[in-house]
């Protein structure tokens, strides 16, 4: 996208700062990192997503929405051209009723929201009061905090520390290997105790916090594709069970991945 292009929309977004202002993207996005004084939803339908905020990488899975509040720096990466983002920009005048509205969360989206959703696909641009289709739009942004209680909560550290990110690459490209603090600190030249001091002071999480959550969301990209069985996902994400992989992914999710899997394909 070109900075005049990028420009265009965010400008677009503030145009009209009572109003809700509908975007349905077929395309990939490039938007850099970003804030707006919306308050926004965004629902993305048939791909992965990552938002990028702060230190963080949060992982959007499928039949999940995003809620960004006004003023919160951030960017989303989809992964294909194929995937469609649904974005609603809402008024922030009522924000004040519900603390919801001003917390960052992903959370999960039943029938009802997903059909109220899918039913916007039908508007684009500015919905103002005056417009049909206005009352629609609040009734999903109303409903919001009644239907959305706990947010999915899988957040990867980044990092942009010389030392650190070469090996944080490393193990995104390895994470199905057998990848130890020992092995990991012999490859890049320095003691187990230093290395492991560098993930807690440069990310706040230990090595093997941040190689379990790697390897889930790994996990969860391939329950996704559909591709492969959960067993056949566990031995590709480095472990050597089912029921090793099944006790990390309930523990980072609180869902077993069966569980998952099944939602997935509902």
């Amino acid at each position: 996208m070109q900075k005049t292009e990028i420009a265009s929309y965010l400008d677009a977004i503030e145009l009209k700062p009572k109003s809700v202002y509908v975007v349905h993207e077929k395309l990939e996005r490039s938007l850099p990192l970003h804030s707006h004084s919306k308050s926004q939803l965004t629902y993305v339908d048939g791909g992965i997503a990552y938002i990028f905020i702060g230190e963080k990488t949060y992982f959007i899975p499928a039949r999940h929405y995003i809620w960004i509040p006004r003023g919160l720096p951030h960017y989303v990466k989809v992964r294909t051209s194929a995937t469609i983002t649904r974005n609603l920009y809402f008024y922030t005048e009522d924000d004040h009723t519900n603390t919801f509205y001003s917390k960052f969360g992903i959370y999960p989206v039943n029938n009802l929201l997903f059909e109220m959703i899918g039913f916007t696909n039908k508007w684009s641009g500015y919905i103002e009061k005056k417009d049909e289709g206005y009352n629609f739009m609040a009734a999903i942004k109303n409903i919001l905090p009644q239907m959305s209680i706990k947010s999915f909560p899988i957040a990867l550290p980044t990092t942009t520390n010389t030392k650190l990110r070469p090996i944080v690459l490393y193990m995104a490209q390895n994470f199905g290997q057998q990848i130890t603090l020992d092995n990991i600190a012999t490859r890049f030249g320095m003691g187990e105790r230093t290395l492991s001091r560098l993930f807690q002071s440069t990310m706040n999480i230990s090595f093997l916090q941040y190689l379990k959550l790697l390897r889930i969301v790994r996990a969860i990209e391939m329950i996704l594709q559909d591709d492969y069985t959960t067993t056949e996902i566990a031995y590709l994400t480095g472990y050597n069970s089912l029921a090793a992989f099944s006790k990390a992914f309930f523990q980072v999710t609180n869902i077993r991945p069966s569980d998952f899997n099944k939602q997935n394909r509902q």
